[in-house]
């Protein structure tokens, strides 16, 4: 039978290494933006890799959240979904917006490069909208409206479903 301090201690340790991988993922998709070749242009190509991204985003999160369901550590497992999934949703949109501006430099008032267009992304979905670059043609607009929609689900659907595995797996584990 295992003691309580043993109990917190393995806790500690799932809850350092959930962190550990959470940071690392974050930081190579960081490393990832900022090395992709982004700078190719608008084609086809672009836009299935951007459909793609977010269909692979989506099925992440059903998996996470079957995983969740099963977890010994639902709330940490989770958690770890978030600070993994919101990353890389973002950076998908900023890779968007990078491209975009390399293709089309009209499409924002002004160009962006890869930090302004994760600055960019992250007032989008922040709400906050400081207006020092906002989107000019009609398919930048769309993207960010694409952006706020997704942005809207994330924030409530994706959430409701985390939340809701974590409880059936508190349920599940009778605690």
């Amino acid at each position: 039978m295992n003691s309580r301090p043993e109990r917190l201690g393995s806790r500690r340790r799932q809850a350092v290494a959930s962190l550990t991988r959470s940071v690392l993922t974050t930081v190579l998709l960081v490393v990832v933006y900022y090395r992709a070749p982004l700078d190719r242009g608008i084609n086809p190509g672009t836009l299935f890799w951007f459909v793609a991204g977010l269909v692979a985003l989506a099925l992440a999160v059903v998996w996470q959240t079957r995983a969740i369901i099963r977890s010994d550590v639902p709330r940490l497992r989770a958690a770890e979904t978030a600070m993994i999934g919101l990353p890389a949703l973002l950076l998908l949109y900023a890779s968007v917006y990078t491209v975009m501006s390399t293709a089309a430099p009209a499409s924002f008032t002004q160009n962006l490069g890869r930090t302004d267009a994760l600055y960019f992304t992250v007032t989008v979905f922040a709400t906050v909208g400081f207006g020092d670059i906002t989107p000019v043609s009609q398919v930048a607009r769309i993207i960010v409206t694409t952006q706020m929609v997704t942005g809207l689900l994330a924030v409530g659907v994706v959430a409701k479903l985390l939340l809701g595995a974590v409880q059936r797996a508190t349920t599940k584990n009778g605690g």
